[in-house]
């Protein structure tokens, strides 16, 4: 085991992008067993389980190699989407980025459909990234995001986009912008008990879905992500490692409604070297 610890202490020391892949938790008996009390905890609790366990056992190939970009997955627990089952799944995924980077929106959704075998993702929503205190969101921090999007629509690699936590005002100053139309907009109930006429109004004329979620303004801390980086790889100095974004997804078996598969991809990069 100890040989095992100092390969992949190696491998971490040595790269400089991280991308790790918790597999199907619908399958996970380590993370099963848990009960998350909020969504940061839960991808705490899943990048801490998928590093320690893909630290006991990282693959022989690996041995002689120091590769820049790592892969950290629980092959076994990966369940990837056949050609076949693929019209009877709805693959839904939720997009949240560190800054306004745009090419790791294009980064995370080709990972997503390679990670999952599938040549388009059928809804992504993307979480504005955190601003600075005292910054409010607009449309100009949303046009470059939302821009790549639609490319990614266009290059058929997304079939629907949608947004998350936007008002009235700004939700109709992006639908009037925009290209490709949102097809959803994601309200958090903590903030708001009940959905704002406005808002309803809204999004009813112009068949923009309303949804609702529970995931906090940043997901993850940096201070989190490293703690769950530090515990999962026992002892590894992670000062450097930042996390670049968090893709969540759920594939859904449509005639049933239920859940056949949900997971997390993560990437994370090192600031100095």
């Amino acid at each position: 085991m100890d040989t095992q610890k100092n390969k992949a202490t190696l491998l971490l020391n040595h790269a400089t992008t991280l991308n790790l892949h918790t597999g199907n938790l619908v399958n996970r008996s380590r993370l099963k067993k848990k009960c998350p009390s909020s969504p940061s905890e839960e991808l705490q609790d899943c990048i801490r389980a998928t590093l320690s366990e893909w630290s006991a056992a990282i693959p022989p190939t690996l041995e002689n190699e120091l590769p820049n970009i790592l892969d950290c997955a629980i092959t076994q627990a990966t369940d990837t989407i056949t050609p076949e089952e693929r019209e009877e799944l709805k693959v839904s995924a939720k997009l949240f980025i560190s800054g306004s980077d745009c090419p790791a929106i294009r980064n995370a959704v080709d990972m997503a459909c390679l990670s999952l075998g599938v040549s388009q993702l059928d809804s992504v929503i993307i979480a504005p990234p955190p601003l600075p205190e005292g910054d409010s969101l607009t449309l100009v921090h949303l046009q470059p995001l939302w821009a790549v999007l639609e490319s990614l629509v266009q290059s058929l690699k997304i079939a629907a986009i949608g947004t998350s936590d936007l008002d009235k005002t700004l939700l109709e100053q992006l639908y009037n912008w925009a290209q490709v139309k949102p097809s959803s907009n994601q309200v958090n109930l903590a903030s708001c008990c009940v959905m704002p006429p406005d808002l309803t109004a809204f999004a009813k004329e112009f068949d923009i879905q309303l949804l609702t979620h529970n995931d906090p303004k940043e997901l993850i801390s940096a201070a989190s992500f490293q703690e769950a980086v530090q515990e999962g790889t026992e002892d590894l100095q992670v000062a450097d490692w930042g996390l670049e974004w968090v893709l969540r997804y759920s594939v859904i078996v449509k005639s049933r409604g239920i859940i056949k598969s949900k997971g997390y991809l993560v990437q994370a990069k090192r600031s100095s070297l």
